[in-house]
């Protein structure tokens, strides 16, 4: 498959986990006006370690996929925002196998991080050019823009979305009593 369909689907899933993204905050923030809700604000406590190791696996997989396979080069803001996700792949396998929902500040702790080097690396890649400094010497420029679809998601908003999913998703399972 042509790298440009690969990133149009990856596209089309950032704007999905951006949606869902938004929907559980506000179920996060309202779930007590909306008992009817209660359904999925137990799926989310009861799943939500799988499917934050899901969500982290997958998306450390695409990372690996178009550096490794597509040859794209990382830049240092690329690799500082994967060192903030590549341990939660793990820190989740090993949670959601004994249940143990403290991981939730960690994985919160991580994506807070993960979110803020993100959010700066958007804003560098889509403001005018020189507008905030590039960690960048002699390598790949961090102001290089490799893939951008549908005018504003770019390898940076994909790194946003899937933190700030998992920061909202954490919140869920945080609120969850804790299996020794």
């Amino acid at each position: 498959m042509p790298l440009e369909t690969i990133n149009y689907f990856l596209a089309l899933g950032t704007i999905a986990i951006q949606i869902l993204t938004v929907g559980f905050l506000a179920l996060y923030l309202l779930q007590k006006q909306f008992p009817d809700l209660a359904d999925i604000t137990q799926f989310l406590k009861d799943w939500g370690l799988w499917i934050g190791f899901l969500v982290s696996a997958f998306a450390s997989a695409i990372t690996v996929v178009h550096s490794g396979i597509f040859g794209l080069p990382p830049c240092p803001l690329c690799w500082w925002q994967r060192a903030f996700l590549y341990p939660q792949v793990v820190l989740f396998c090993i949670a959601a196998l004994r249940r143990d929902t403290s991981i939730a500040l960690y994985s919160i702790a991580l994506s807070l991080i993960g979110l803020g080097i993100a959010i700066y690396h958007h804003v560098l890649q889509m403001a005018p050019v020189g507008t905030l400094p590039c960690p960048a010497e002699g390598g790949v420029s961090c102001a290089q823009i490799f893939f951008l679809e549908f005018g504003y998601i770019t390898y940076p908003m994909m790194a946003l979305s899937a933190f700030a999913f998992l920061i909202v998703l954490m919140l869920f399972v945080r609120s969850t009593p804790r299996a020794l």
